[in-house]
């Protein structure tokens, strides 16, 4: 399955925010990238292109492709609610993403590879789809044989399962229940989705 796999640090650089996590280069180097990054700032940007560059950060944030993305918005467009708020909403119910705010792994590349490997589980069930879009009340657990991975046991073993209201975690079992669709403002990503609205109205 085809997924962004360059660099990082870079990518963050480009939007002026560690967008992937934690990450000392970022810190280090915190203007654009290229021979003229550190004067990049001064420039003004059409409309056009803040839309789209707000785009391309919630694509990188949540690692989803162009493709996916569009038909993402799409489905948004056509539900009930604002489009916005349901476009992050549905990319917050994403499998992948739901293990990384579960806190089982520490980025949410890290839990597309769990779940492309068949360390996860959905409701007892393995599924190995990490666009796969979990619903209210579903639980989301490591498999028994996979308990013990190294990157599983280092990530549960921080405090990060507690954070989100709309996750419940039991660190007994290494599972936890998606509760309810977050609401935006509990949605912590910071990504202005007017924006990408009106990219895609025009």
């Amino acid at each position: 399955m085809a997924r962004y796999t360059g660099p990082t640090t870079k990518i963050a650089r480009k939007f002026g925010e560690p967008i992937f996590g934690a990450d000392q280069y970022f810190e280090k180097k915190n203007y654009p990238p290229g021979q003229h990054g550190a004067m990049k700032g001064k420039r003004k940007s059409s409309e056009y292109g803040v839309q789209l560059k707000e785009k391309q950060k919630a694509k990188y944030t949540y690692g989803v492709l162009e493709r996916q993305f569009a038909n993402l918005f799409d489905k948004a467009a056509r539900s009930k609610g604002v489009t916005g708020e349901v476009l992050l909403q549905l990319l917050e119910s994403r499998l992948d993403n739901v293990v990384y705010r579960l806190g089982i792994a520490p980025s949410r590349a890290a839990a597309r590879q769990l779940v492309n490997h068949r360390h996860i589980s959905v409701n007892g069930h393995v599924v190995n789809i990490p666009s796969c879009h979990v619903k209210p009340g579903d639980v989301v657990g490591v498999r028994e044989k996979s308990k013990s991975l190294e990157v599983v046991i280092q990530a549960t073993a921080s405090s990060r399962q507690s954070r989100y209201s709309w996750l419940e975690w039991d660190a007994a079992s290494l599972t936890g229940k998606f509760l309810n669709v977050p609401e935006r403002a509990d949605i912590p990503e910071n990504i202005k989705e007017q924006l990408i609205v009106e990219l895609y109205s025009k």
